[in-house]
């Protein structure tokens, strides 16, 4: 029976290894020189089966095309993620749009079923780290939001010219996210559930009972289209709830761009799941590990 592996390589972005497939998860590689290394780039990259990407942004998708291109990877993703990789010459064979409902094999020990999501609230008032609340920010027009989305890009793009340069290399032309998904991929040994940035739609998390989950750690909670009212630890114990989990990866969590993320500090979150969930592991992992995925449960 093949053994379910898993790396996390920064930001959201981690490695899936099944028997003889493998998966990125995103794939955003290629950071900042002044972000954290992890030891890893796309030029790196030799082997891959499939890369899933979970939304349209540059912190996700940018770096799929490289290794689609060379390693023949097919690339699973929203139908904007696949019109932007079209658009970087990844030959249309190795793009499977998708927009939720699929189910799909991926190798002989691994299939996945793709869910609609929704992304975090980057517009709405974010407190940082996970253990300060936020509140408000109901009912906010979708002409505000875009009003305020633009403003934090232009502010982005101010921190300084090697972010400005990053920017622009990154910037493959996407449409806003794409439509953010979520993937819960099957093997011999468990389930694991894949989401890459904070945000869900309740009726289908507490439908879904994954062994594991790997949950966007960032940002401000999209609970049903709405900011989540809180702390990020509470959002994410409450996800883990709703899933019924019996282990939790974070993801997102790491200074991927220094001067507009922060590291996290995952003991909030640590405290919350053990007083929501006492039997819920939390695995906590530094780059490049390659941790086995269901030991121990």
């Amino acid at each position: 029976m093949a053994e379910a592996r898993l790396d996390w390589l920064g930001c959201a972005t981690f490695r899936l290894t099944v028997g003889p497939t493998v998966v990125f998860l995103d794939a955003y590689l290629d950071r900042v020189s002044t972000a954290p290394v992890v030891g890893i780039t796309t030029a790196d990259v030799d082997r891959a089966d499939w890369i899933v990407v979970g939304h349209s942004h540059f912190d996700h998708a940018y770096g799929a095309e490289k290794i689609a291109l060379r390693t023949g990877a097919k690339i699973l993703g929203s139908y904007e993620t696949v019109r932007i990789m079209g658009r970087a010459g990844v030959p249309a064979e190795q793009l499977v749009p998708v927009s939720g409902g699929e189910h799909i094999r991926l190798g002989p020990d691994l299939n996945v079923r793709v869910l609609p999501s929704v992304h975090s609230c980057l517009w709405a008032k974010n407190a940082g780290q996970a253990h300060e609340t936020c509140f408000g920010d109901l009912d906010v027009l979708q002409h505000e939001r875009d009003e305020r989305l633009g403003d934090l890009v232009g502010w982005i793009a101010a921190l300084g010219p090697e972010v400005h340069e990053h920017l622009h290399d990154s910037n493959q032309g996407a449409l806003g996210d794409g439509g953010a998904l979520l993937f819960l991929f099957e093997t011999p040994d468990g389930s694991v559930l894949y989401q890459d940035t904070s945000g869900h739609w309740s009726g289908i998390l507490e439908h879904l009972r994954p062994d594991v989950a790997i949950l966007a750690a960032a940002g401000r909670g999209n609970v049903d289209g709405e900011p989540t009212q809180g702390s990020l630890a509470q959002f994410v114990a409450r996800e883990a709830e709703l899933l019924q989990l019996r282990r939790v990866i974070l993801g997102h969590h790491d200074d991927w761009m220094p001067g507009f993320s922060v590291p996290l500090d995952p003991a909030p979150i640590r405290s919350e799941l053990a007083t929501r969930l006492p039997h819920v592991d939390l695995l906590e992992m530094g780059y490049l590990e390659d941790r086995p995925l269901f030991s121990g449960l």
